[in-house]
C-alpha cells in the first residue's frame, strides 16, 4: 500500500501549555487533528469551569489562521472541586472531563489528589451526570517501585473506584503496561485507554542504554520489551477500548537537559508518520484509522470527523526538524530512530 485515506484524526490526549509555548506548539496539532482533549495541569491549573473557559479562548486565538481545530476541555480533579462547578460545566457543552493526578505523580501534580475519599463527592457527581474521568494512572508512594505504580495503582485505587461507583466512565490515559492492557480488556462497560505514540516505540532501554536519553523520558515512564509489545498488539487489534492519546508534552531544551529533567515527550508534529510506520510493521494500516479517528469519538460520545487526510508513502524519507522554536525556547521533536517515510498530505 503506498496510499490511505482516512478520517481526520482526534488527539485524546495533548499538552498544550500556555502562553509562549502554547502559541510555538499549537499548529503542530491543529495541521493534522480536528479535536484534542486538553491537559489542565497548568500553572496555575484549571479547576474551574471559568478557568476552562478563559483557557479554551487563549487556545482558539493561538491557532494558526485557516486550521480548524476545537479544544475539548478539562478540569484539573483536587480535593476540593466543587460539584455543582463540574456539572454545569458538562451541562454547558463546555466540560469533556475531569482528570485524575495523584499528587506528585507527573509535571505540575502537586496540587493533585492525595485522599480519594476527599475527592468522592466529584465523582459521585460525574458518575450521576454521565461525565468521564481520565486518569493518570500510578500511584506515588514511595516504597513502590516505578515500574510498577500502573499495576498498583489499578489494584489498590481504580479497582476499588470501579467497584464502588460502576456507573463511573473512566478512561486509562498513555497505558503503559501488560497489566493494563489486561485490566482494559477484563471490563465489561464504562473503562478505556489511551495509548501514546511514543509508548509503541521505545522501551527504557532506549532512555537508559548508552547513557541517559533525556528526551525518552516521560511519566509514566517506559517500561520493558513485553509491555511495549503488548501496547502495540492492543493499538492494532481494531478494538473500540483502544484510541490515540498522544500525551505530546512540549518542554523547553534547558528543561529535560538538566541535572533534574522535566518529563514529556513531544510527537504532535510526526505523530502520524510514526503511526503509519507501526501499523505497517504490524500488518495493520487497515486499523489505523480505528485508533486514531473512530474509537475516540464512540468513547467519548462525539461524531467521527467528515473530513479526511492522506497518507501518502515516500520513496524517500520525510524531513521532520529535530527542534521546534517557541517563544518560550526550543523543543526537541520525538525520534523514533527509524526513518519516517509516510506522510500526510
Amino acid at each position: 500500500m503506498s496510499s490511505l485515506s482516512i478520517r481526520r484524526p482526534d488527539d485524546w490526549h495533548l499538552h498544550l501549555r500556555d502562553g509562549a509555548m502554547l502559541e510555538g506548539v499549537i499548529g503542530d496539532t491543529s495541521r493534522h487533528f480536528a479535536r484534542a482533549i486538553i491537559m489542565p495541569n497548568l500553572v496555575p491549573p484549571v479547576v474551574t469551569t471559568d478557568d476552562a473557559r478563559a483557557y479554551r479562548e487563549r487556545i482558539l486565538k493561538a491557532v494558526p489562521q485557516g486550521d480548524r481545530f476545537e479544544p475539548l476541555m478539562t478540569l484539573y480533579l483536587t480535593e476540593h472541586t466543587n460539584p455543582d462547578d463540574v456539572e454545569e460545566g458538562k451541562r454547558s457543552g463546555l466540560i469533556t472531563a475531569v482528570k485524575l493526578y495523584p499528587a506528585g505523580a507527573t509535571t505540575n501534580s502537586h496540587g493533585g489528589v492525595r485522599d480519594m475519599e476527599k475527592a468522592m463527592p466529584v465523582l459521585e457527581r460525574m458518575a450521576k451526570v454521565g461525565l468521564p474521568l481520565c486518569v493518570h494512572g500510578e500511584v506515588t508512594t514511595p516504597e513502590v517501585d516505578i515500574f510498577d505504580r500502573e499495576k498498583v495503582f489499578i489494584d489498590t485505587v481504580l479497582e476499588p473506584l470501579r467497584k464502588r461507583l460502576p456507573e463511573l466512565k473512566v478512561t486509562m490515559e498513555h497505558v503503559t503496561t501488560e497489566d493494563g492492557i489486561q485490566y482494559i480488556r477484563s471490563a465489561d462497560r464504562n473503562l478505556a485507554g489511551s495509548i501514546t505514540t511514543h509508548h509503541l516505540i521505545i522501551n527504557r532501554n532506549d532512555i537508559l542504554v548508552g547513557g541517559i536519553q533525556p528526551h525518552y523520558y516521560c511519566l509514566p515512564v517506559a517500561k520493558r520489551e513485553n509491555h511495549r509489545q503488548a501496547l502495540r498488539k492492543a493499538a492494532v487489534s481494531g478494538d473500540a477500548r483502544f484510541f490515540l492519546g498522544t500525551d505530546s508534552a512540549p518542554h523547553v531544551d534547558p528543561l529535560k537537559e538538566c541535572a533534574c529533567g522535566c518529563a514529556g515527550i513531544y510527537t504532535s508534529i510526526n505523530t502520524m508518520s510514526c503511526l503509519a510506520h507501526v501499523f505497517e510493521q504490524e500488518d495493520a494500516l487497515d486499523k489505523l484509522e480505528a485508533f486514531t479517528s473512530l474509537n475516540g469519538p464512540a468513547w467519548y460520545g462525539l461524531p467521527a470527523n467528515e473530513e479526511r487526510i492522506t497518507l501518502v508513502k515516500r520513496d524517500e524519507p520525510v524531513e521532520f526538524p529535530t527542534k521546534i522554536s517557541t517563544g518560550a525556547g526550543p523543543v526537541t521533536v520525538f525520534d523514533p530512530k527509524f526513518p519516517l517515510l509516510w506522510d500526510v498530505t
